[in-house]
């Protein structure tokens, strides 16, 4: 097991860094994994800004969001929406909670985000909101408290994203890569639905489309390529985390398979 925690933790904390690359993520919005050994924990950085994240920074929690050890460092205040999700969604492995540019405008709106194209599949054929204004009345938007955490589960049901109404969203995943993924995908998506929009009614995929779609490019073998082409972009913009070891820069790249492979 503390070979498969040092993994877990290192590709957590790419993962947070991928996220703020592709600008997913700012210096708000954070990203989390279920403990890979216990199901009643899950691990998330300390407060600090996801491009920044090490795995030093990487600290466990219990699904109450209380941290197992007492830290001596600043938590993120809105980590009850992992750990309710976390109770509600036995499935969900991976968690993001972001404010990216691209959905803001649905958001604030109150405006659909619907499949558009092939990867925006990976959303799922409904991406409900939740308004916290509903429910507790004025508050500062953040979502601290236990009963709030739970409300937005609740309104994320069996979906893959809820939209926050002038907030932000909430992404979860069966494992980081796939989560990685559909995050990015929803901000193309949501790019691509704005555009659509400005030369006439978006058409969006048909509804037998969304789940053949979706699955397709959440599978391991595309997480895999498209973790490898944005660990290579976070590379090249310098922000790979300087302290991994060796095998997680290697375990960024693809293994190479014999025979011929199947283009897409």
């Amino acid at each position: 097991m503390p070979d498969r925690m040092t993994e877990v933790i290192e590709e957590l904390a790419v993962a947070n860094r991928i996220l703020g690359n592709e600008g997913v993520i700012d210096a708000f919005g954070h990203v989390s994994i279920r403990h890979p050994g216990d199901p009643g924990r899950y691990l998330l950085s300390r407060s600090r800004s996801p491009l920044l994240v090490e795995p030093d920074d990487i600290l466990e929690y219990t699904l109450d969001s209380a941290p197992v050890t007492p830290p001596a460092v600043s938590l993120y205040s809105e980590r009850v929406i992992h750990g309710e999700i976390y109770k509600m969604r036995p499935d969900v492995t991976a968690v993001c909670h972001h404010h990216a540019p691209a959905i803001m405008p649905f958001a604030i709106a109150g405006k659909p985000i619907v499949p558009v194209f092939h990867v925006g599949g990976a959303i799922g054929p409904e991406v409900p909101f939740w308004d916290q204004h509903d429910e507790f009345g004025d508050t500062n938007l953040l979502v601290v408290k236990p009963e709030e955490g739970r409300s937005l589960a609740r309104a994320l049901g069996k979906n893959s994203v809820v939209l926050m109404r002038r907030h932000g969203a909430t992404v979860v995943g069966a494992g980081l890569r796939e989560l990685v993924s559909r995050c990015i995908y929803l901000c193309w998506n949501a790019e691509h639905q704005m555009r659509a929009a400005m030369i006439g009614a978006p058409q969006p995929l048909h509804p037998g489309e969304i789940p053949l779609a979706g699955a397709i490019n959440v599978s391991t073998t595309a997480a895999a390529r498209t973790w490898e082409y944005w660990s290579v972009r976070l590379k090249a913009a310098g922000f790979w985390p300087p302290h991994l070891s060796k095998k997680a820069s290697r375990r960024a790249k693809p293994k190479a398979r014999r025979g011929r492979t199947k283009r897409r």
